[in-house]
């Protein structure tokens, strides 16, 4: 008989597929929300799927933006993933016009005329955030 397998996400994370994400309602900087996400065994968003995007920006609140980790460090347009999953140009949910400046080096997703998607921002400046990480099987 094959073992049943379970998985869980803590308490007050959300689950979708193998993962579970937490919605911050604090805002934070950029460098502050990774941290906060990373204490908590995390990282910021890692956006793999178009599913996985519609999944997140459904339990979004549409009058807040929210930190994704995606950033260009160095400011020359090398978009990184924070847990280094390749920067894949054709799965990306910008937002007409974006990314924008080469000032701002870290992403967030907002909602533009009824449309969830990504913009560049300072990173110094305070959003909301979502984390991620795997499910825990038991």
């Amino acid at each position: 008989m094959a073992e049943k397998v379970w998985s869980c996400c803590p308490k007050n994370w959300r689950s979708f597929s193998s993962k579970c994400y937490f919605i911050s309602t604090e805002a934070k900087s950029w460098p502050e929300s990774e941290e906060d996400c990373s204490r908590m065994g995390a990282h910021l968003l890692v956006i793999s799927t178009k599913d996985e995007q519609d999944f997140i920006t459904q339990n979004l609140n549409e009058h807040s933006a929210y930190f994704v980790g995606l950033s260009d460090p160095e400011g020359r347009r090398r978009w990184q993933w924070v847990d280094q999953t390749p920067y894949n140009e054709s799965l990306t949910f910008w937002h007409e016009g974006e990314p924008s400046d080469a000032k701002e080096h870290c992403v967030m997703m907002n909602i533009r005329y009824s449309n969830w998607g990504w913009n560049d921002i300072r990173c110094d400046y305070p959003q909301r955030s979502v984390c991620e990480m795997m499910k825990i099987y038991l």
